[in-house]
């Protein structure tokens, strides 16, 4: 039997995260991954998913030294970055910048003080490219701000709201780890041939450049964007469900039920302030495209996913749409590394099998 795009198919054991689409559960190494994203600092959940514990304070302050460390862009980096063209795609410009620094440091067996590295620098290359296609001078990363202020920091060169840091923030825990999907499968499989981290999330970051995986809050905005308006709302999704289309950021391949990962971020998107009028016009689309849908797709259980609310989110803190698919990549780093090192514990390596359906000669 076939299984395409390998649907259904387990290909491996993990105890780093849980996913059941029909009750909407979403479990880092046991606990909900809500209850992380509302109580603990991208730091400790990260933390959590690279050791299984949530850190104490002495091991959050070796945590936070590190990155601090690997923060900064190494001279030669920054060189490799001045060289690349312009108009070169964000995502790219980070897939080549990860690559650049696959040396002689990064062998098998892959290591928890790689994946910090990797992890802490991510951010400051967004922020550098970002700044420089913008006309802009770098800002260096501040060592009184933490991962997500620093981030954000780094962005705009100034002392980021603590409402916007904590709404970022709460996105990119929820977004840390989502089980085998398509580039954590991809990490996992480039570390099965025994090559090293770099080489794995250089794989990875390929794989969520596609729209298919990490393009869909853009998707979003568009759509918010074409509507506009609350009277709108109905008249535009009716016009699309009847064409057959789908709508972005409703159902997910695997929730069959309400996204938790979106009830949390809803949760935070309505701190940031009831009186936003984009946020307003999205909690109408949503109330309004839910009720369409049980209309059009009578019991298929779609409701908003974590991509709707992002873009709420990512819109309200005022980030560029650009920066959506980088900022995904740099919270889900942590959940790539993670499992290239739980691979490698227990390494075997993947090579599935296919069926030809091409002629074959007269074989005797």
């Amino acid at each position: 039997m076939i299984h395409q795009g390998l649907k259904g198919v387990i290909a491996a054991e993990t105890a780093i995260s849980y996913i059941d689409g029909q009750k909407g559960y979403l479990v880092y190494r046991g606990r909900e991954a809500k209850e992380i994203a509302l109580k603990y600092s991208f730091e400790e959940a990260a933390y959590f998913l690279w050791h299984g514990s949530i850190p104490t304070n002495a091991e959050k302050e070796d945590l936070n030294k590190q990155l601090k460390c690997y923060r900064v862009l190494p001279k030669n980096t920054e060189k490799i970055i001045a060289l690349l063209p312009m108009d070169m795609e964000l995502m790219s410009v980070i897939r080549t910048v990860i690559s650049s620094m696959g040396n002689s440091q990064f062998i098998w067996k892959p290591t928890i003080d790689e994946a910090i590295q990797l992890t802490a620098i991510i951010p400051t290359i967004i922020a550098y490219w970002k700044r420089k296609v913008s006309g802009l001078s770098a800002i260096a990363p501040n060592e009184n701000y933490g991962h997500v202020e620093n981030y954000l920091y780094m962005l705009t060169g100034e002392k980021p709201l603590e409402i916007h840091v904590k709404a970022l923030e709460t996105y990119m825990v929820l977004t840390l780890e989502h089980g085998m999907n398509a580039s954590t499968f991809s990490a996992r499989v480039t570390v099965s041939t025994e090559s090293d981290m770099v080489s794995a999330i250089t794989s990875a970051i390929g794989t969520m450049k596609g729209p298919l995986h990490g393009g869909a809050p853009s998707d979003v905005t568009k759509m918010l964007n074409e509507i506009g308006r609350k009277e709108h709302a109905e008249k535009w999704i009716r016009a699309k469900l009847e064409r057959g289309e789908r709508l972005m950021g409703f159902g997910h391949r695997v929730y069959k039920t309400k996204d938790p990962r979106a009830l949390a971020l809803k949760e935070k998107a309505l701190e940031i302030g009831q009186d936003d009028p984009w946020l307003a016009l999205a909690l109408h689309v949503e109330e309004t495209a839910i009720r369409l849908l049980e209309e059009y797709k009578p019991g298929r259980k779609l409701y908003t996913n974590v991509e709707f609310f992002a873009a709420a989110v990512m819109r309200s803190i005022q980030m560029d749409e650009e920066l959506f698919t980088p900022t995904f990549t740099a919270s889900r780093i942590v959940g790539w590394t993670a499992h290239v090192l739980e691979q490698s514990e227990r390494n075997v390596l993947f090579r599935p099998e296919s069926q030809y359906i091409g002629q074959l000669p007269d074989l005797k």
